[in-house]
């Protein structure tokens, strides 16, 4: 049987949305202009985006999840009725918020409220207040697996309901970028550049490498990893059957700021996992395979099991940037795709491509599409197709593909990083 559980994919742009979808999200969160915790970090959607991405959404039975979740001043107010309003309008299926303007505002105007991490949800009295106005209420990051399971089943016993009248349900995040700080809440890239995190504009200065010196003796004290404030990233693969087993309705994976790719892979491979606890296919050498996949995208490392396992943070990324296992180089743009033949037709316009290559093509309807070049047939000026192991800068090439790709989608080739 499939999971019950809802796997809540992050949306940037209308790549990671067809990526999104395609990998098997059940519901989608994005963010439109500047009222979101990753303004500053990806290409927000803006209000006139939002028809489409419902439309979208709703063809494929996906749910949509528009973020509002920055501290809001008073001159941001009415910029948050606008939005709300058009949330409403083009029906939008819940707006994901912790400031409690914009929670009182989205149910006056018949929106459903998620509680946002920054609300900080650690305890069952909390949840009650919230599910005044809340349906799904995301816990704080810091919980263990042990009071996540007590808080979802002391909502089962007291029959906590939210507005919608159905039982509350609870959120936790599965996979991604950890902040150093209490459930996001950061101060420092305000402090040092006056850039706020909790208004959407972190400059993410705690993911440098730092030397900590005593101020007093001057002695440079010794530490293992000059990478102390850049937590390494969350990756529960390997426990999602106990998170599924304390209760956990929806759970959410970080990352509005990456790409396609990364956002095909970590829900396809979320997605997988629960599908196999569903149906009791759930085993340590599938948690092996997921992870090598999950290692070939952005990541500064992982750190399994997170707090939720009862963990110290001492899993420290020990870089700047991604240990992706993998990177990719973008090699030219598609022409045509001949759907009879299952033909990609490709400019290359930069590097090189060789047959065993494994490539992969994005676009905003595409999404995301992987292959491996069995075959190449450059095009020829004057004399007939050749059938060539490799072709470079200035060539056309077709090369056979499982799947329809679009004019203009952007073509890489994928190689193992050294």
């Amino acid at each position: 049987m499939k999971s019950k559980v809802e796997l809540m994919a992050p949306v940037g742009s209308y790549e990671t949305l067809a990526a999104a979808i395609k990998a098997g999200a059940g519901s989608v969160y994005f963010g439109v202009g500047k009222l979101n915790m990753r303004s500053a970090s990806t290409v927000n959607f803006s209000l006139a985006d939002l028809k489409k991405i419902v439309a979208t959404c709703r063809k494929a039975g996906v749910k949509t999840y528009l973020t509002l979740n920055t501290v809001m001043y008073d001159e941001d107010l009415s910029d948050v009725r606008k939005v709300c309003e058009a949330a409403k309008k083009e029906g939008v299926s819940a707006v994901i918020a912790s400031d409690f303007s914009v929670i009182e505002y989205a149910r006056k105007v018949g929106l459903e409220v998620h509680t946002s991490t920054q609300a900080n949800v650690s305890n069952i009295e909390a949840v009650k207040f919230f599910s005044k106005w809340a349906d799904v209420i995301v816990l704080a990051r810091e919980l263990r697996i042990e009071q996540i399971k007590k808080i979802c089943d002391e909502i089962k016993k007291q029959k906590i309901k939210g507005p919608s009248g159905r039982l509350v349900q609870i959120e936790v995040f599965v996979h991604g970028a950890l902040c150093v700080s209490i459930s996001g809440k950061c101060y420092m890239s305000l402090a040092t550049y006056n850039k706020s995190a909790n208004r959407g504009e972190c400059l993410q200065n705690c993911r440098r490498a730092y030397r900590v010196i005593d101020d007093e003796t001057g002695d440079e004290l010794k530490i293992d990893n000059k990478y102390v404030m850049s937590p390494a990233d969350l990756c529960t693969i390997g426990y999602l059957d106990k998170l599924v087993s304390a209760g956990v309705s929806v759970m959410k994976i970080e990352g509005r700021g990456r790409k396609a790719e990364y956002v095909y892979t970590t829900v396809k491979a979320y997605s997988e996992a629960l599908d196999a606890i569903g149906k009791g296919t759930y085993t340590k050498e599938k948690v092996s395979t997921w992870t090598k996949e999950l290692e070939k995208v952005f990541n500064r490392g992982f750190w399994h099991g997170g707090y939720y396992m009862g963990r110290k943070e001492n899993e420290w990324s020990g870089v700047y940037g991604s240990k992706a296992t993998t990177e990719k180089v973008q090699v030219g743009k598609v022409l045509n795709y001949y759907a009879k033949a299952k033909v990609g037709y490709f400019l290359l316009e930069s590097d090189s491509l060789k047959v065993g290559d494994s490539i992969l093509i994005t676009g905003p309807t595409t999404g995301v599409v992987e292959s491996k070049v069995k075959a190449i047939m450059k095009e020829g000026k004057e004399e007939k197709d050749q059938r060539v192991n490799s072709a470079g800068k200035g060539d056309k090439v077709t090369v056979s593909l499982p799947e329809k790709v679009r004019v203009n989608d952007k073509l890489f080739v994928v190689r193992k990083r050294d």
